[in-house]
């Protein structure tokens, strides 16, 4: 499945002056290999190869392509299913090295500074919204899709991501729980990475995406997220589709650091995560943390929807020059899973 002929509204419209990116769905039926090609056949091939070059080049250090350029083909053993298959069938359409469709995966996995809100309002509901912040914005804001993953004639899941890559950082499991993840510093990323990745770690966006397709409820995708190995520190914030079901799980690679859950009957009816721990006090050069607060305390709980939750995600610095997109999700409201370009804004 490809594009669906709405795609092209989809781009033209939006809240706010914010217009939203292609959309398309992806069958989970097809093989691993094949399953993106209708996606790759909206865009031009030249226009792909030079971005992903020019991502490479520019994020991933010298010492990496050397490590990875001569093993790509090995590294497929060390891969789960589908990850692998969709890499290398993406490669070969676009006449590009499995070993760059590799590097592009690591890439984006090492620069995702974001900030990410569960809150839950005075009925009970729960809101899920998240602002992903990336160098690279005039590339990526061009690249940009919501993808329904397609099982059975159904969505089985959805999320939000950027062509060429096969993991997720934003994600919903319709009527289960949403997902997003941010951006933890734990220190010489790119050499933990890939000793971790050689010990067949997860990168973190695909276990999200994992988690997605396997939980069954939001406590089956907190114990996935929080306990599987990952190839880097992360923050997975999560929300479900009861009240009280929001948790924020601070991870190092081989399991959970913390876990902060809401508390609404403690008065903790949003938590607020950007690249920081918790327990400690952000950068004043970086702090989107407090400005999110002041936002939803101006808001107020009972105010709380999916326009005031936009409204919250576009106080400055919450949004910011590197802002890629915006997303507001609810699993129990899947339809109005809705995700806004940013660029320029």
């Amino acid at each position: 499945m490809g594009c669906g002929p709405w795609a092209l509204l989809a781009l033209l419209c939006g809240v706010a002056g914010a217009a939203a990116p292609l959309r398309c769905n992806v069958s989970l039926d097809s093989p691993a290999e094949q399953r993106w090609l209708p996606v790759l056949r909206h865009f031009e091939p030249a226009f792909l190869r030079a971005a992903v070059q020019r991502i490479i080049d520019e994020s991933v250090p010298k010492w990496v392509h050397q490590v990875i350029q001569p093993i790509a083909a090995e590294l497929e053993l060390f891969m789960p299913q589908p990850f692998a298959g969709e890499i290398a069938g993406m490669c070969k359409a676009l006449g590009i090295k499995l070993g760059d469709g590799i590097l592009l995966n690591f890439a984006y996995e090492s620069t995702a500074f974001c900030t990410s809100i569960v809150a839950q309002d005075d009925k009970g509901n729960i809101y899920h919204g998240r602002n992903l912040d990336y160098a690279f914005v005039d590339i990526l804001s061009k690249i940009t899709l919501d993808v329904q993953f397609i099982k059975g004639g159904q969505v089985a899941y959805q999320g939000t991501t950027f062509l060429g890559y096969v993991g997720l950082w934003t994600g919903q499991s319709p009527h289960k729980f949403t997902i997003s993840g941010d951006e933890r510093d734990g220190g010489r990323w790119w050499e933990n990475a890939i000793a971790a990745f050689f010990n067949r770690n997860y990168p973190v966006s695909w276990l999200v995406r994992d988690t997605l397709s396997q939980a069954e409820d939001f406590q089956a995708a907190v114990l996935r997220l929080a306990d599987i190995p990952i190839i880097a520190e992360v923050y997975y914030i999560v929300g479900g589709v009861s009240p009280k079901e929001g948790m924020v799980i601070t991870r190092n690679r081989r399991g959970p650091a913390d876990l902060w859950p809401l508390d609404p009957l403690g008065g903790a009816w949003f938590r607020v995560e950007t690249n920081y721990d918790h327990w400690t006090t952000p950068p004043p050069f970086d702090d989107r943390r407090t400005a999110a607060i002041k936002a939803l305390n101006a808001t107020g709980q009972h105010n709380i929807n999916f326009d005031t939750f936009f409204k919250v995600l576009s106080v400055k610095p919450v949004l910011n020059n590197n802002t890629v997109y915006t997303t507001v999700m609810s699993a129990a409201l899947p339809d109005r899973y809705q995700t806004w370009m940013r660029a320029g804004q």
